[in-house]
């Protein structure tokens, strides 16, 4: 199937070019077509390896974009058939595929393809190694062309030549010249003929540094009857100084040397030709070093999280923040979220981010009180390879990575005041300077989402915290309710992260007993829905039945350090016995005895009293040491 488009884009093809397109899945051939359609361009559509030869064959394309993972005949083994079938000519080979690991890409190169574009397609990387190839195709083409008609020049008349042919005597000096040597050069012939080669063009080697006469190929030519091709250089004229390629061959007479011939061509264009190329393939590679980079954040970031379970629930306080986010997120403005550790704000960003006009680009979350305060500006706005100790390559900083989309500046109350104050120019100029460049600032796109569990004011008041960033970025706050002011929701997120937990586990519990959940409605939750997370999370490890039960002994092992531990529903409180009350050294002691029981003297591993205590197993031996505590029954892990 050929089609031919004439549309115009802003990258131009040569409707000459034709690109085979060979896919077994429809839905990647309809996105190739879809963003080939607009190029002036012929397109051919193979549905798998045979398609492929067969077509191949028949229209000798001028690239054939190749998928890896085939049924039959994979692209490995089509590639090798065109080539054992002589079907490519001139014509390259770029593999499509999933698989980005170095040893598919080696193998794939070996085989002889020029490059490999991994899936999902980014559309403008497509675009752009298209057109970098098909330019490198075409110059190759020409290049040949222009060879074989230098090969034929001997056929014509000098006068025909369009390189530039002087006949160089004894001494050196010219005594002939072709007319494309005084159009190459701007001499009349009274300035060349009887003029010295040498003294009228002082010829340079190609890294610039000039000849003496007894050391240049023309005196080698004329002293050793010696010939050089394709010397690369430049010739001086009085008006210019342009790039060369040019020849010297000795004319000999029964044995001996009477003159030389020097043929040249200006090479100006094929350089400027070649500057661009290199600057198309820097831009593709600076493009690529992003792409890969912006990969690398996504695979992490594809792993499983919660950071969206604080946007579950039907509490009305809840619905408040919906309601100001949907009015906020179509915009460009900065929002700020308040509120505090463990309230989902995370995933309050993340919902700003999903419904803006910028949802088909990154989001980039950063912990800003998790950066080393020696790497905050290198982490943000990247480095240059060598700008400081341990920089071995560049780096692409977040906010380069966030261009086109959103930055979610977790903790931004942690950051130094000198972090402070780049970050504030980001937002004014909308540009980033890269540690250790020195071209000109980046331009960037970037909508900033910050969020702090701080009192900011406060810090500006401390003077811990710039005012003018804060009025930056405090454009449209979003108060994000504790869990204990929407305990509406608990039941919601509490079902969801035992559905999630029995799920990872293989348990196959149901629901939460009532009790249960009076009970954690009950609670004050200092640490909010990641608390929550923690308990389901530990009770889920021991639940032995299809329901979820909680009670309050279990849920104070589970959740020690909390401040505020869980209460029993309702239990009638109990005048304190004085002669009840243990010292902390006691209390610890019979709390990890009664820890040990229960997990059957077992202290490390899955099932092991250090993680129900969430402790280092290596602490919880230490402890026990001090606090003379022996089992006899212990399974060491």
């Amino acid at each position: 199937m050929l089609k031919n488009h004439n549309l115009n884009h802003h990258l131009s093809f040569n409707i000459t070019d034709t690109i085979l397109l060979v896919d077994d899945d429809p839905t990647n051939l309809q996105i190739l077509e879809a963003t080939l359609e607009p190029l002036n361009i012929n397109l051919a559509i193979a549905n798998n390896g045979a398609e492929a030869l067969i077509l191949a064959k028949k229209i000798n394309p001028t690239l054939i974009l190749l998928d890896v993972l085939m049924p039959n005949m994979d692209g490995y083994e089509t590639l090798e058939k065109l080539k054992e079938n002589n079907y490519l000519d001139h014509g390259q080979v770029i593999f499509m595929s999933a698989l980005h690991s170095g040893e598919n890409k080696a193998k794939g190169l070996k085989l002889g393809a020029v490059d490999y574009i991994g899936k999902p397609f980014v559309i403008d990387e497509v675009i752009v190694r298209l057109k970098i190839h098909l330019t490198i195709n075409r110059l190759t083409k020409q290049l040949k062309e222009r060879n074989a008609q230098l090969y034929n020049t001997n056929q014509y008349l000098l006068e025909a030549v369009a390189e530039g042919v002087y006949g160089i005597d004894l001494m050196g000096n010219i005594t002939f010249a072709n007319p494309a040597a005084y159009e190459l050069t701007g001499y009349s012939e009274n300035e060349l003929i009887g003029s010295s080669f040498h003294e009228m063009h002082a010829p340079k080697k190609i890294n610039k540094k000039s000849y003496t006469y007894k050391n240049s190929p023309l005196y080698q030519t004329l002293s050793l009857g010696r010939g050089f091709k394709q010397n690369e250089g430049s010739f001086h004229c009085t008006h210019k100084n342009f790039p060369v390629l040019y020849s010297s061959n000795p004319l000999i007479k029964d044995g001996k040397v009477y003159g030389a011939v020097i043929a040249f061509q200006d090479v100006s264009k094929q350089h400027q030709t070649f500057s661009k190329l290199t600057n198309a393939l820097e831009t593709a590679t600076k493009s690529t070093e992003q792409l890969r980079a912006k990969n690398e954040y996504l695979q992490k970031e594809i792993q499983p999280n919660n950071a969206t379970s604080g946007i579950i629930g039907n509490s009305s306080q809840l619905k408040q923040v919906i309601e100001s986010v949907k009015k906020v997120a179509p915009t460009n403005t900065s929002v700020l979220i308040l509120g505090e550790s463990g309230t989902g704000k995370e995933g309050i960003a993340g919902l700003v981010h999903e419904l803006s006009s910028r949802h088909e680009q990154c989001l980039i979350k950063v912990n800003c009180g998790a950066i080393s305060p020696s790497l905050i500006e290198s982490e943000l706005f990247g480095h240059e390879k060598g700008s400081f100790t341990g920089a071995g390559k560049r780096r692409i900083g977040h906010f380069e990575l966030a261009n086109g989309g959103s930055i979610f500046l977790d903790e931004i109350g942690e950051l130094p005041l000198d972090a402070q104050v780049k970050i504030l120019r980001v937002l004014q100029e909308q540009e980033i300077t890269r540690v250790g460049s020195s071209e000109r600032p980046i331009k960037i796109n970037v909508r900033i989402i910050a969020a702090t569990n701080r009192n900011l004011l406060k810090m500006i008041k401390e003077g811990k915290f710039r005012e003018d960033l804060y009025y930056r970025l405090n454009v449209f706050p979003i108060t994000v309710p504790s869990l204990k002011e929407r305990t509406d929701d608990i039941p919601l997120l509490a079902q969801h992260f035992v559905t999630q937990e029995s799920k990872k586990l293989g348990k196959n519990i149901q629901y939460i007993e009532e009790d249960s959940l009076r009970l954690l409605q009950k609670y004050n939750w200092p640490g909010n829905i990641r608390e929550l997370k923690n308990i389901i999370e530990r009770a889920t490890i021991l639940c032995q039945k299809n329901y979820l039960s909680i009670d309050s002994e279990k849920v104070l092992v589970m959740n020690e350090q909390s401040n505020t531990p869980l209460k029993e529903v309702e239990k009638p409180k109990k005048p304190v016995n004085t002669t009840e009350i243990l010292s902390l050294f006691e209390n610890e002691k019979l709390y990890i005895l009664k820890v040990l029981e229960y997990t059957n003297g077992i202290i490390g591993g899955k099932n092991g009293a250090a993680r129900l205590l969430d402790i280092p197993t290596s602490t919880l031996r230490s402890r026990m040491k001090k606090l003379k505590i022996q089992i006899k029954k212990q399974v060491i892990k």
